[in-house]
């Protein structure tokens, strides 16, 4: 009777979660397992027919498709941009609301209102900023007598990809920020003290107490951070459309192209799956330098 009864709760407690099993396994498990195998056929997408082509495709990706290692390239450079200067700026502005600054509770809602809006606007916002003819920063340099610096940011190639980063990190380090400061915020209060009690300055304080209790919070931060650039898309179609000739290319714009440009499904699935592999060794890389941090 009590074996009824408890495969009975058993029965019941996976009968509540079946709505979501189904849901995962129908739009996270299948079309996982479906992209492997589109990966290795040459499929336009619409005729039913598909021709196998085994790993061809991960062989013409690897080795000679250089502007697919140009758009990662381009990810990369925009990704190291921003754990420099966007995490450092997130973390800095979390120091200041976190120690009480003046006006913190509205500096809040200000930091975090770019990451809520979509890349789409973000974009035209920053199309009206960069444009060559009316753009508010020529406008700024004019007005400083600096007009030998103006120029069509996002049409030039030697200014269009750094002219992208700083755009994304505009947007982005709003949610830095919201982070570093919760995790600032969870530190006791009587570390402090016990370390101002036993003589440590504010940049003692900083280095020995705050930065070490916050490496899991940065750790968070960077992966996070990592693949939120590496997987950029709307901001690059709303700008510049990864042009001037590929040079704000990068790996999901290269992926769209091959797929919906080209017409080529299979190849454009090979390109997500080696995409991928790169974030999560990426990521992998990132949890093994913090845990030998942790251990030091």
């Amino acid at each position: 009777m009590v074996a009824k009864e408890r495969v009975k709760t058993i029965f019941g407690n996976y009968l509540f979660i079946l709505p979501a099993l189904v849901m995962f396994l129908t739009f996270s498990v299948y079309p996982f397992f479906k992209v492997f195998q589109l990966s290795v056929f040459q499929w336009d997408g619409v005729m039913p027919t598909m021709k196998f082509v085994g790993f061809s495709h991960f062989k013409d990706i690897l080795f000679h498709n250089p502007i697919w290692w140009k758009s990662v390239w381009h990810g990369a450079y925009i990704t190291l941009l921003a754990l420099t200067f966007q995490n450092s700026l997130a973390f800095v502005l979390a120091l200041l609301v976190d120690r009480g600054i003046k006006g913190g509770k509205i500096y809040r809602v200000i930091f975090y209102l770019p990451p809520i809006l979509s890349g789409i606007v973000v974009g035209l916002i920053w199309n009206w900023i960069y444009n060559g003819d009316y753009g508010l920063l020529n406008y700024a340099f004019k007005s400083l007598g600096l007009a030998s610096i103006q120029r069509a940011w996002l049409a030039e190639p030697k200014t269009a990809l750094t002219s992208v980063a700083i755009a994304h990190m505009w947007q982005g380090f709003g949610w830095g920020f919201i982070i570093l400061l919760a995790g600032l915020q969870n530190i006791p209060r009587e570390l402090y003290e016990a370390a101002r009690l036993d003589g440590a300055n504010k940049w003692q304080v900083l280095t020995r107490v705050t930065v070490p209790l916050m490496v899991p919070v940065f750790v968070l931060v960077s992966i996070l951070t990592i693949l939120g650039c590496m997987q950029i898309y709307a901001l690059i179609v709303a700008t510049t459309g990864g042009g001037p000739g590929y040079h704000t290319e990068v790996p999901v714009t290269r992926i769209i192209s091959s797929m919906l440009g080209q017409s080529q499904f299979g190849y454009a699935c090979a390109m997500g799956i080696l995409f991928g592999l790169i974030l999560l060794t990426a990521s992998m890389i990132q949890i093994r330098i913090s845990r030998r941090i942790k251990q030091e």
